[in-house]
């Protein structure tokens, strides 16, 4: 039976997949889960439809997080984090911090994911902070200060 993936299967199917699966694993597991749904004719072209606007939703995102990271280019963020006498912070700054902040400070809203962190930072003190989308490369600059 060729079934549409609503949601992701392990080593089965992704979402939006067609496949060909037993009848049995179909009725039995995909449907009453609501994993998957029969690929009926019309189901196929509401899929193709959906796949389209889902690609032109992408592409209007991508040109977002390329005019912000335009925009961010050469700011700088001022983080205040507790530290202790040698400027050891408490609790090392990490990618989610770094985003909530940039959208308070600068009301550039970046993904964690692009922001290339090795490891979270744990000392006070200024820091080149990169961020890459795709092939497009940028960068900040971040202090972090003893409160």
């Amino acid at each position: 039976m060729r079934v549409i993936f609503l949601q992701d299967v392990v080593r089965v199917g992704k979402r939006h997949d067609i496949k060909e699966v037993n009848d049995g694993y179909a009725m039995n597991f995909l449907f009453p889960r609501k994993l998957a749904e029969p690929a009926t004719p019309k189901a196929i072209v509401e899929l193709e439809k959906r796949m389209k606007n889902i690609a032109i939703e992408r592409e209007v995102q991508m040109g977002l997080l390329m005019k912000n990271l335009e925009e961010i280019k050469g700011k700088v963020l001022v983080i205040k984090a507790k530290a202790d006498e040698k400027g050891h912070l408490f609790s090392g700054i990490k990618n989610k911090e770094i985003v909530e902040e940039m959208k308070l400070q600068h009301h550039a809203d970046i993904a964690e994911e692009f922001i290339v962190l090795e490891k979270p930072i744990k000392e006070v003190g200024e820091f080149e902070i990169p961020i890459s989308i795709k092939d497009k490369k940028s960068s900040f600059k971040l202090i972090v200060e003893k409160i």
